[in-house]
């Protein structure tokens, strides 16, 4: 066998053992505090997980995922904490239930009335955090990366047990509400009480308030019209309630082409999440009013009145928090060019 030959197989032998080398068994746990019924928790399985699979795949590499889900290893509002310790690489950093260490995420819950289409919002928070670092700070702060996957919830309406055929019928009416959004109520004359979906149904039902504010694909599954028939459709608006993050260190340590392959993931559960929020809001407002729910869109002279009366509360949330002013300003702005028609211009006031 002459020279040559023998140093093309062995040029061979070198690049084939170069390959092998290069593959990876990628195992990672992905934690949240809710169970998979929830669509931000499903999303991992449903879309996540398999994109990453087969886009790892085409990389040489595999992948596995064990999720603990339902408070296995971490409660709500503990995963962000749970992946910055490295006992899980991804996890659902819910900004909604971390408002101290994610408080700029939570900008949508001070700016109601902007829009009721959770895709927009999903779109332009999603934008947002790509293209500006004020945003991703507190991930970085907080030792974890945006990936992506932004949960929207739908448009928030209001559910009471009496008929609401103006804002004067909320006159000293007791409402829930949760975190933030309590502040909506402001010069309603109803009275804001701290209220979460595990409680709205017995609450009512045993006279502790008359309503909630909530949205509809929590609504239905929760029976709450059953308790709370009269569904006033004020438009409130959809809002932004967390994303897909990863553990900073881990997420350092990958090749650019493996970080790629799990923000793809990231991508298909975020088209997954929206169109299977899309679909379930629809049927969640049609089985309420074949149950007997009285489902009405609030005249635009009760949705005007409403907003008008409220407290500015998102001048001081910006004037509280570092950046504050210029994410509201860019969120708004943002908003406005996707074609929203905020009934107040909260950064402009």
């Amino acid at each position: 066998m002459n020279n040559t030959l023998l140093g093309g197989l062995a040029l061979g032998v070198a690049i084939a053992g170069a390959g092998a080398a290069s593959a990876e068994d990628f195992n990672v746990t992905i934690v949240a505090g809710h169970p998979p019924v929830f669509r931000w928790v499903k999303q991992f399985d449903e879309a996540f997980v398999p994109t990453v699979t087969a886009e790892m795949e085409k990389l040489g590499h595999s992948f596995t995922a064990t999720g603990q889900y339902g408070g296995a290893i971490a409660g709500v509002g503990e995963e962000l904490e749970t992946v910055e310790a490295g006992l899980a690489e991804i996890g659902a950093c819910s900004s909604l239930f971390d408002p101290a260490k994610m408080a700029l995420q939570n900008v949508t819950y001070y700016t109601p009335f902007v829009s009721d289409d959770g895709r927009s919002v999903a779109e332009v928070m999603h934008e947002l955090h790509l293209t500006d670092e004020r945003m991703t700070q507190a991930y970085t702060d907080n030792g974890v990366v945006y990936v992506g996957g932004p949960s929207a919830i739908d448009d928030y309406l209001l559910m009471t047990n009496f008929p609401v055929n103006s804002l004067a019928d909320l006159e000293g009416r007791k409402i829930a509400a949760p975190g933030p959004a309590i502040n909506w109520l402001s010069g309603t004359g109803a009275v804001g009480v701290q209220g979460n979906l595990t409680t709205y149904y017995n609450e009512i039902q045993t006279g502790v308030y008359d309503g909630v504010i909530v949205f509809a694909s929590a609504a239905f599954p929760g029976k709450l019209h059953e308790v709370a028939p009269y569904v006033t459709r004020f438009g409130l608006g959809a809002q932004f309630a967390g994303s897909i993050c990863a553990n900073k260190d881990w997420w350092d340590g990958l090749d650019a082409d493996v970080q790629a392959a799990l923000r793809a993931g990231a991508d298909a559960s975020m088209e997954w999440y929206l169109g299977d929020l899309e679909a379930f809001t629809q049927m969640a407002f049609a089985k309420m009013g074949e149950a007997g729910a009285t489902i009405t869109d609030a005249s635009s002279e009760m949705r005007e009145e409403w907003a008008a009366g409220m407290d500015n509360s998102a001048k001081e949330w910006a004037a509280a928090n570092a950046n504050g002013p210029e994410i509201l300003a860019a969120y708004m702005e943002a908003m406005r060019a996707k074609g929203a028609e905020p009934l107040r211009n909260w950064d402009q006031e």
